[in-house]
């Protein structure tokens, strides 16, 4: 009897081990009360003048340096956010780091080491990047082509991206948007204005085949964002918007911009809003429903200008270092505060920034430095060495503490 007993007793113990296994699969739980940086959020950082490129862990205050093959490099990350681009045009040439955290909603998985992915760009100046899904894009200022490659592939040998050519393409200064049927808005120089920018957008398919032609001439295009189903393009004529369908109209900008137009267009895409930015006037909300623009903030001091990891919020840095958190669902001031000496205007190198939900990075050129700022309390700050030079920096991973 006792012998049964005994079996069940383990038997009993074995299945509440499997239960709790099943239930409590992931090693973290979410502490509603944690405020330091989320587990699996990175940043990288590279250099101006040296080749080195630093993976940092805010939560933890520790880097790794790895070799980038050039310095002075623009840096992205993917949409999911598991890799990040190192985009070099005035060496034609882009690589692509993998952080080794793979996003799945609830959890993260971690598949390997940080390493740099097998497969690179080689094209004619790339410029302007974007991430949709699975793909990355590359506008090529050279020669007015798109290089296009899928994550799945980016750990095979030999790997490259591949170059489409849109008919009619051409050098200039230009960008793209790929809508969720599959197809791209691609800007298109037709010589109108003098100068490298564009002054039209067509919509082409995977291959460069013409779908919709424009229907709508500018003098001049610079910046754009996207939904998937509508792109919104700067533009010195009003707020170019394309349609996957190829319909485009403009919106006019806002009463006394004068000449100013937005240069810069962010996507908030947790807010489900547009964000128009110029140096000249501000920062200021796009309603492409109602064909309206309201002002975010009116100021010409802005140094920095960025959409924080989730799209929910606006973050500008002003140069007298001073920074306005705005929160883009309502459109409302939730955060103000020092949190730098002045920066002046003729500096070359500024302070660049990025942020998450819960945390603002900001390198410091002249220290070597990656500044890290906690939201909720702007006084809370820390510093972590990362190269001489910091040049530009990028937040990789994802918003998430909860892994296997």
């Amino acid at each position: 009897m006792k012998k049964n007993v005994l079996k069940l007793s383990i038997l009993a113990l074995f299945v509440s081990v499997l239960a709790s296994c099943d239930k409590h699969d992931h090693d973290h739980e979410v502490d509603p009360n944690d405020r330091q940086e989320y587990r699996f959020v990175r940043v990288l950082v590279n250099d101006e003048n040296t080749k080195q490129l630093m993976l940092v862990n805010p939560r933890t205050g520790t880097t790794e340096s790895f070799e980038a093959q050039f310095a002075k490099s623009a840096l992205y990350t993917t949409q999911a956010g598991r890799f990040g681009a190192v985009v070099n045009g005035a060496n034609n040439h882009t690589q692509f780091f993998d952080t080794g955290l793979e996003g799945h909603g609830d959890h993260v998985d971690v598949k390997g080491t940080p390493k740099w992915a097998a497969m690179v760009g080689e094209s004619n100046r790339p410029t302007h990047f974007k991430s949709k899904g699975d793909e990355v894009i590359l506008f090529n200022d050279g020669d007015g082509s798109l290089s296009l490659g899928k994550e799945a592939d980016f750990h095979v040998a030999g790997a490259k991206l591949k170059s489409v050519l849109p008919a009619g393409g051409i050098a200039h200064h230009g960008a793209m948007a790929k809508f969720n049927n599959g197809n791209y808005a691609v800007t298109q120089k037709d010589g109108s204005v003098a100068g490298t920018l564009p002054e039209r957008v067509k919509i082409i398919d995977a291959t460069g085949k013409v779908l919709h032609a424009s229907t709508v001439q500018t003098q001049g295009i610079h910046g754009n964002a996207t939904n998937g189903n509508v792109a919104v393009f700067g533009s010195a004529s009003g707020i170019l918007v394309v349609e996957s369908s190829g319909a485009q109209r403009l919106i006019n900008h806002p009463a006394g911009f004068g000449t100013a137009w937005f240069g810069t267009i962010l996507e908030a895409s947790g807010a489900n809003k547009f964000v128009g930015y110029t140096a000249a006037k501000g920062a200021y909300l796009i309603d492409i429903a109602g064909n309206q623009v309201t002002p975010i903030i009116e100021n010409t001091d802005i140094m920095q200008c960025k959409m924080d990891l989730a799209g929910n919020h606006l973050v500008v840095l002003l140069h007298s270092g001073e920074v306005h958190i705005f929160d883009l669902k309502t459109n409302t001031l939730v955060k103000k505060g020092s949190i730098l000496p002045a920066t002046t205007k003729e500096e070359t190198q500024k302070p660049q920034l990025e942020a998450t939900s819960r945390y603002l990075y900001v390198t410091q050129p002249k220290s070597g430095e990656l500044l890290t700022v906690e939201i909720a309390n702007l006084g809370t700050t820390s510093r972590i060495k990362v190269s001489p030079t910091p040049y530009r920096l990028a937040v990789v991973g994802m918003e998430s503490s909860e892994g296997h």
